[in-house]
């Protein structure tokens, strides 16, 4: 898959916008969570396998970060069709399942009956990047070729703590490249503010529409955590962004292709 740069100008959002556009989507148009998680997770799984699995995935190592919201549930999708794909595949959850709200919980459950290896955020060493068994990650891990960033995603408030940060500290330690999903965890999608810890990403992969932080942000810090910037479709109707409170002009962004280069 060739990823088409796209040059026209676009808007981007805030975060209460995307909130917003995703109210919109479920309330005005019937669109369910699941349906917008499946679509981002897929064309993720679509883009590390274009960009960064050589088309070729069998046998790749790939480590899935996930959080307990729908940023993680889109990883987790990805996790899946990667899985599918015959990339070896592990996952590391920042909670036990009971923590994760229903429609990512949904995905984590599918994930398990696949038998694709899950760890929590806690048996991952602090200071190494290994960890214990029931991953046997002393290989798994460090021997990754990608990582996933799905552990926090525009509901960002503040620095990143906990499981999350911890996670953060890892990934940014591994020789992998590491791909997030919509924003770098630990980036604010809205100013474009870098917390401490945050993903330094090689590239990120945004949906709908850019965010503010990840365009207007063009600091030099902002960029280096970004990476290369990709905007994927998550089928949002283009006449919802015109209807209030939006009232956006945006075109059929994705005519070409399901995923377009920013940046």
């Amino acid at each position: 898959m060739e990823v088409p740069f796209y040059t026209a100008p676009l808007p981007a959002l805030t975060t209460m916008q995307m909130i917003a556009v995703d109210r919109a989507m479920i309330e005005d148009y019937g669109i369910d969570l699941i349906q917008m998680m499946e679509n981002a997770g897929r064309n993720l799984a679509h883009l590390a396998r274009a960009r960064f699995l050589g088309s070729d995935p069998r046998g790749q190592k790939v480590v899935v970060l996930a959080g307990t919201g729908g940023n993680g549930g889109g990883a987790l999708v990805c996790a899946r069709w990667l899985h599918n794909y015959g990339a070896d595949v592990r996952v590391i959850v920042t909670r036990p399942d009971g923590d994760f709200a229903p429609v990512p919980a949904h995905q984590l459950a599918i994930l398990r009956r696949m038998d694709v290896p899950v760890t929590l955020a806690e048996e991952v060493e602090a200071e190494g990047d290994t960890a214990t068994s029931p991953m046997d990650a002393a290989s798994a891990l460090s021997a990754s070729v990608l990582i996933i960033d799905g552990l926090i995603g525009y509901s960002l408030q503040g620095s990143p703590r906990g499981a999350a940060a911890h996670l953060i500290r890892w990934a940014n330690r591994q020789p992998a490249p590491i791909l997030a999903l919509d924003v770098p965890s630990g980036l604010d999608a809205t100013t474009g503010q870098v917390y401490e810890p945050a993903i330094k990403a090689a590239a990120t992969m945004t949906l709908a529409l850019p965010k503010v932080g990840l365009l207007a942000g063009e600091t030099e810090v902002a960029v280096a955590h970004v990476g290369e910037l990709y905007l994927a479709d998550i089928s949002v109707p283009p006449a919802l962004y015109a209807r209030p409170p939006l009232q956006l002009t945006v075109g059929p962004i994705f005519a070409a292709s399901d995923i377009v280069r920013v940046r």
